[in-house]
């Protein structure tokens, strides 16, 4: 009698790993199927309103209780294993204070939006926890602190600490991380680096807008290609707005033409290797 196979174990060098977990609020899907590991380092996770973020989160964090598949958290059942908590730190997009107790000098039933928010992720780090799930962390702060948080972030991630940040401003993640998971209705749609995933998106050429004094040489030179989609020139008389499939070979073309002093390119700028047009390229497929 053989006995029945066992699953492959999940990967336990990430320090944040989900095989298959799902999650349902009766006949609604909250987390469907998600497999992912998150490793050291910032992580963005990506979404609109209702994709799914905060379930995974809180399933992450020991709150839900999968309905489905296996999360681990620095090798641990963050459900079944409570000591976890001593090395979570948790941000809620929510918040349960006691008014009557104070942050600082005074109540915090007194405290602004913002003020509110730098308490909860007071809350979250004190302990120095290593692994900091964040669920919109800068919702109600004005730019300033803004800037002061990501600049936080950004310090927690060079320790080693793994740092999850959910958002659906895209904008702002793009500035933190380049590694980046994008969820909608409750499936994660890619993960990777912000180019792997761009280069995922098939039949979805890339926008490339070049600048040089010799524009029309340029523009000559770059017709010739078969990877080339389209090409337009700005009203400027100094840039070109290039279209391609294969990037790697016009930034080839290009850097060997000005090798060869054959013309000067000033600017090269990819319009569209953001997490804006991605998200939206890969919710349309």
């Amino acid at each position: 009698m053989t006995s029945a196979p066992q699953p492959p174990k999940l990967p336990m060098e990430y320090p944040i790993s989900l095989r298959d977990v799902s999650k349902w609020y009766g006949e609604v899907i909250g987390v469907n199927q998600v497999t992912a590991g998150i490793a050291p380092g910032i992580t963005g996770l990506l979404g609109p309103n209702g994709a799914g973020k905060s379930t995974l989160l809180k399933l992450i964090t020991g709150q839900l209780r999968p309905g489905a598949g296996d999360i681990r958290v620095l090798g641990r059942d963050p459900w079944t294993d409570r000591t976890i908590f001593r090395e979570v730190g948790f941000c809620p997009d929510s918040e349960s204070f006691y008014d009557e107790m104070s942050g600082a000098s005074r109540r915090i039933k007194g405290y602004s939006k913002g003020m509110r928010q730098r308490t909860k992720l007071a809350a979250a780090l004190m302990h120095d926890p290593r692994v900091i799930v964040l669920d919109e962390p800068l919702n109600g702060l004005d730019p300033s602190g803004r800037m002061e948080m990501l600049r936080l972030f950004r310090e927690l991630g060079a320790e080693g600490k793994t740092v999850l940040v959910s958002s659906h401003i895209l904008h702002e993640i793009e500035s933190l991380t380049r590694s980046i998971a994008l969820i909608h209705h409750g499936r994660i749609l890619a993960e990777g680096h912000i180019s792997e995933i761009r280069a995922l998106i098939e039949n979805q050429p890339l926008t490339l807008q070049i600048a040089s004094p010799q524009v029309r040489e340029v523009g000559s030179h770059l017709a010739g290609l078969d990877c080339l989609v389209s090409l337009t020139y700005a009203d400027n008389g100094h840039e070109l707005i290039a279209r391609t499939s294969t990037p790697e070979v016009i930034y080839d073309v290009l850097q060997q033409a000005v090798l060869d002093n054959r013309y000067t390119v000033t600017a090269l700028t990819a319009l569209d290797d953001n997490l804006d047009a991605i998200f939206s390229y890969l919710v349309k497929k």
